[in-house]
């Protein structure tokens, strides 16, 4: 009896993600009030004291935000911060509170460690899930950029899957990843544990904000029946259940590649998949050709070794990026169990996440740059496929 392999694709398709026009400047701070937010988390004290919004430690306290009531998702956010060069802080965006009351998501970092000389302020890391996503130990530039004990200016821009960020004007962080598009900002105290020498002081000013609105997912897949997708021949493709079902047998040698009639340059797409049996794959930028192969294009590997989530160019270089880490696939990608995978692809840049984990990444790629996205059954092998819930992300 073969073991069943379920696994999740999330793909996203962002159109004109770094095209999203400028707004107004919107003060998020009174100055005089702490109207429009409220406190999460942990019991650190918070209030306004010269124009500022002032937080301070209390020991034995897990960490502490103060967010704003209102969601935001693509947005331009400035601020300046002072913050005591014992205590480590930050500011949340996208975030959001879970039932037990603790907050998650990115944090714009705030880390004034100069006795390990790390000074990662303007990373970016996901407070409660992953932990660091991007820190600035390759930015050497933006890392001498802080200024300690002296107020420091920060800008973040976040539009779509991209959030980028710069500390004193430097360019700090520089961040592709598509798992939440909106929440709250929250200013954070870093809980000290037993402490009793402070309080630690982290002060912001001048914090105001330009929205943009907010990207969302739009299905390319309707769900119901293979409209806006063609077969090309090799194995079968139907759909039951909101479900694509593939199949073919192993003497099938033709790979069977379900593509979309549209082409796509720049986007980001999400999907869910599940391989029953045999080796699949996620085609993007690709077209078709005569042969057994039936495209040439990009794809991102699934199947049961450490090469899922690595990137492919069949009819080109061949393996173009295998997973960045080889232990990725036995931590996050398990045979039987549902998978995420996300797919970025803007101009030369492509992301490739399995459940939230960054497996591949291409900078300044010179090679394909439009095509179809296609699913893949395998020649040669007993396949036994299925996908839904295909998306593409897309401004509101």
């Amino acid at each position: 009896m073969k073991k069943l392999q379920i696994i999740t694709i999330f793909i996203l398709v962002i159109p004109a993600i770094c095209g999203a026009a400028e707004g107004n400047w919107i003060s998020l701070f009174d100055g005089k009030s702490l109207k429009g937010w409220a406190q999460k988390g942990g019991e650190a004290k918070y209030s306004v004291q010269d124009n500022c919004v002032v937080g301070r430690t209390i020991p034995n306290t897990p960490n502490s935000f103060l967010c704003t009531e209102k969601i935001y998702g693509d947005f331009i956010l400035e601020y300046e911060f002072k913050v005591d060069p014992r205590l480590n802080s930050g500011v949340q965006i996208r975030s959001q509170e879970n039932t037990k009351g603790r907050v998650y998501g990115y944090q714009v970092e705030i880390d004034p460690d100069t006795k390990r000389n790390r000074m990662w302020t303007a990373g970016i890391y996901d407070e409660g899930r992953r932990g660091w996503l991007n820190d600035l130990s390759k930015n050497e530039a933006a890392r001498k950029a802080f200024k300690p004990n002296e107020w420091n200016k920060i800008k973040v821009r976040a539009v779509g899957d991209s959030i980028k960020t710069w500390l004193n004007d430097v360019p700090a962080a520089d961040l592709v990843d598509s798992m939440t598009q909106s929440g709250f900002i929250g200013l954070q105290v870093h809980g000290i544990g037993n402490k009793a020498d402070g309080p630690y002081e982290v002060r912001w000013k001048n914090i105001r904000i330009q929205d943009l609105g907010v990207h969302h997912w739009k299905p390319i897949f309707n769900g119901k029946n293979l409209e806006g997708w063609r077969a090309l021949p090799g194995g079968t493709w139907t759909v039951k259940d909101e479900t694509i079902l593939g199949k073919s047998p192993k003497e099938e040698k033709r790979h069977g590649i379900l593509l979309t009639e549209k082409q796509f340059k720049d986007f980001t797409v999400k999907a869910n998949f599940r391989v029953n049996s045999g080796d699949s794959g996620f085609y993007f930028r690709c077209d078709p050709v005569k042969g057994g192969v039936s495209v040439h294009g990009f794809q991102v590997e699934v199947d049961y070794s450490q090469e899922t989530g690595g990137l492919y160019e069949t009819g080109g270089r061949g393996w173009v990026v295998k997973p960045s880490d080889a232990e990725i696939p036995k931590k996050k990608y398990k045979p039987g169990e549902w998978t995420d995978l996300s797919l970025s692809a803007h101009e030369g840049r492509v992301v490739v996440h399995i459940n939230g984990q960054k497996t591949a990444e291409l900078i300044n790629d010179k090679g394909r740059s439009s095509g179809h996205i296609g699913l893949q059954l395998h020649g040669g092998d007993t396949m036994d496929v299925d996908f839904k819930n295909i998306s593409i992300l897309s401004p509101k």
